[in-house]
């Protein structure tokens, strides 16, 4: 369970923290992604909760790899799509500021695996053999 901070609390933490993520965590770029990512994987109904975790996560509280399963227990929200946004989540408002959140972690953060439709998509590409260029144009 997700541990609840008081208004001082908070406040004391964001005191401490790096000028990146202090901007990041009251940008309208920040709070547009996160409203956009649930509204696109219908969980609107919980978007104060989710905008909370963010934020939990932006002050060195919440570890970036336990936002998951978070989204899974306490917003009872379904595994694939506690995924979908967890992965949004770290490639729009974490992956940005993956430095200053590593050193508040001291740990490694590793980029958002890629969605299998991706991958499937890159492996159908038809590759070209590589061939001798045989056009020359004479340089004077």
């Amino acid at each position: 369970m997700a541990k609840q901070y008081t208004s001082e609390q908070f406040w004391k933490l964001y005191e401490k923290l790096p000028q990146e993520l202090k901007d990041v965590l009251f940008t309208e770029e920040t709070g547009n992604n996160i409203y956009e990512i649930c509204q696109k994987n219908e969980i609107e109904e919980n978007l104060d909760e989710v905008v909370e975790y963010v934020g939990q996560v932006l002050v060195g509280v919440l570890p970036p790899e336990d936002f998951q399963e978070i989204l899974e227990k306490e917003l009872k929200i379904k595994k694939d799509i506690a995924k979908k946004v967890a992965r949004e989540i770290n490639r729009f408002v974490f992956y940005p500021v993956k430095p200053a959140l590593e050193d508040l972690y001291k740990m490694e953060i590793t980029a958002p695996e890629k969605p299998k439709e991706e991958l499937k998509a890159k492996e159908k590409k038809p590759e070209i053999p590589p061939s001798k260029d045989v056009y020359r144009e004479l340089i004077e």
